[in-house]
């Protein structure tokens, strides 16, 4: 799984973009590459591009046990967090439903799935339309 992420601290948020097939040791290294960036914050609003999507592997009890370890650092630090899942296709929609289940029922956790870049903005209080118009003005 091809996966990049960009940090935008003045938004307080994390994107994060998915090709190709997810599978569960690139993304745990790309979760460690993000853990150790000096920018990285808990209370970061997250929004998953999984609009590249072809296609997941996943070892269900790993991913499980994942969450269970990020859900204890996430709420021993933050009352609030909030999960955007982009998600337009029926595979990355099927996935992204996996992806914010473990979070449903976790106090002060917001986590949806979403089929429209503008809505999946909107939702996380961005004024864009876009994940390139928003990731091009945090550039300037």
């Amino acid at each position: 799984m091809p996966g990049q992420f960009s940090i935008l601290p003045e938004r307080g948020l994390i994107y994060v973009r998915c090709e190709g097939r997810f599978r569960l040791p690139e993304a745990e290294a790309l979760m460690d590459e993000y853990y150790a960036h000096p920018d990285m914050r808990p209370d970061m609003k997250r929004l998953f591009d999984l609009s590249g999507l072809t296609g997941y592997d996943v070892d269900f009890q790993r991913m499980l046990a994942i969450h269970a370890e990020k859900t204890h650092v996430f709420t021993e630090k933050t009352a609030d967090m909030m999960m955007v899942v982009f998600a337009p296709t029926t595979v990355s929609r099927e996935f992204g439903q996996l992806l914010v289940a473990p979070w449903r029922g976790v106090s002060g956790m917001v986590a949806t799935v979403q089929s429209d870049e503008a809505a999946a903005l909107a939702i996380l209080g961005q004024p864009e339309q876009s994940f390139a118009g928003m990731l091009a003005a945090c550039a300037m």
